[in-house]
């Protein structure tokens, strides 16, 4: 037997409403505060994430698909800002009148150690907005997420926001990081004492370290004067907006691009184990130059779909009712489809029965399928224009003119 591969997962029909219900709440919500789709390709130039993301980091360096492909390095998308922003310079969406705001709904692939909702193929929801400077957008983002969850009924999270600095005061703020994390090397894991020279920043939320790191230096006391004011501006349209949140100063972003905003949204409800975080996100001022773009500044977050699911607390999603049409002899066949055609027309989901079923058969189909309403049409029916309806949840059966059926399922 042929399995799949490790850490890639099949999404099974039994699953899908739950997912759909996590994907329109997305759309009804983001389209309410004016973003549109977007559909970038699942491969892309391996350089545009090189340049984004950044060589030093876990995922150029361990976790991208890449493979050459008519002499071009080529990789599977490990994220999808990089493979926004590139659409946005090509198409030049950023000349149009109006916001430039959009969503994305797709697959993801890292080759990192599968954990609990984490997968090698996994799917994120994200956001991108482009183009405001100020504060305001950076707490109207953090206001919608909030919207979202509410939609979905989730619960038991804290909103957590730090500054990361920008080009002007983060390089000095790095270097004094790096001779601090140097001083202290001795008690590091192997992973910190890598990334001292190649990703200091990520040293801060290390996981195994975090006793020996307590004492380095904090970005939010080593911030310019323009990103304190930005940072200072963002905290207070949140207390407007009356969210709630954590200064986390060592929350940083695994990605290069990231600049002043960060924040995420994480679990404290214990569904995900350690690796808590729901949704992470920030502000990527220069990413759109550094791949050829115009000086556009940017700001977006993406969710996993998967680790989403684990932290649902409300019902499952409402299986769609289904309809059933049973019949006796040809006669009563051929019009069934015709009955069948017609509830699919006014937007029902409708099984027909196999023509070689006994009558008993089909109402044990009917069941086994789950449907919710069973029509039955035989030669008698036909005469009298009429039309066997059986409620499957109470039991009641009754006798419908056939120009009187309608799609309800709570007849």
């Amino acid at each position: 037997m042929i399995k799949a591969i490790k850490g890639m997962k099949d999404i099974l029909p039994e699953e899908i409403p739950q997912w759909r219900r996590i994907e329109q709440a997305a759309r009804d919500v983001f389209e309410s505060y004016l973003y549109r789709e977007i559909r970038t390709p699942v491969l892309e130039p391996t350089e545009l994430f090189s340049r984004s993301i950044g060589n030093a980091t876990d995922i150029v360096e361990k976790e991208m698909y890449t493979f050459e492909d008519s002499h071009q390095s080529v990789s599977m998308r490990p994220e999808n800002t990089a493979g926004v922003v590139r659409a946005l310079i090509e198409a030049r969406l950023y000349e149009a009148r109006g916001p430039q705001r959009y969503y994305y709904v797709g697959p993801m692939f890292r080759r990192e150690r599968p954990q609990k909702g984490r997968f090698r193929q996994f799917h994120q929801i994200g956001i991108e907005a482009f183009g405001d400077p100020g504060p305001y957008v950076d707490a109207e983002i953090i206001q919608m997420t909030c919207r979202f969850f509410r939609e979905l009924g989730i619960h038991g999270y804290e909103v957590r926001v730090n500054s990361l600095g920008c080009h002007t005061c983060r390089p000095a703020y790095v270097e004094k990081l790096k001779m601090a994390i140097y001083l202290i090397e001795g008690s590091l894991c192997e992973d910190c004492r890598r990334r001292r020279e190649t990703n200091p920043l990520r040293v801060l939320d290390c996981k195994n370290c975090q006793e020996q790191l307590s004492g380095l230096p904090l970005i939010t006391e080593n911030l310019c004067l323009p990103c304190l004011e930005h940072f200072d501006g963002f905290r207070a349209h949140l207390q407007q907006f009356s969210i709630p949140y954590v200064l986390a100063p060592r929350l940083v972003r695994g990605l290069d691009y990231y600049t002043r905003t960060a924040f995420e949204f994480a679990s404290v409800s214990g569904a995900l184990g350690s690796q808590n975080s729901l949704l992470g996100g920030g502000r990527y001022d220069g990413l759109v130059k550094n791949l050829g773009g115009p000086e556009v500044v940017g700001i977006g977050f993406a969710l996993g779909i998967e680790r989403l699911i684990l932290a649902l607390t409300g019902p499952p999603a409402e299986p769609t009712p289904v309809a059933y049409v049973a019949h006796l002899e040809m006669e009563g066949f051929r019009k069934a489809v015709e009955l069948a055609e017609k509830l699919r027309d006014q937007g029902v989901a409708v099984a027909v029965a196999n023509p070689l079923k006994q009558l008993k058969a089909q109402f044990k189909e009917a069941d086994r399928i789950g449907a919710t309403t069973v029509y039955v049409i035989g030669p008698d029916e036909i005469r009298d224009g009429v039309v066997k309806v059986k409620d499957m949840t109470t039991g009641e059966q009754r006798v419908v003119p056939e120009n009187d059926i309608v799609p309800s399922f709570s007849e």
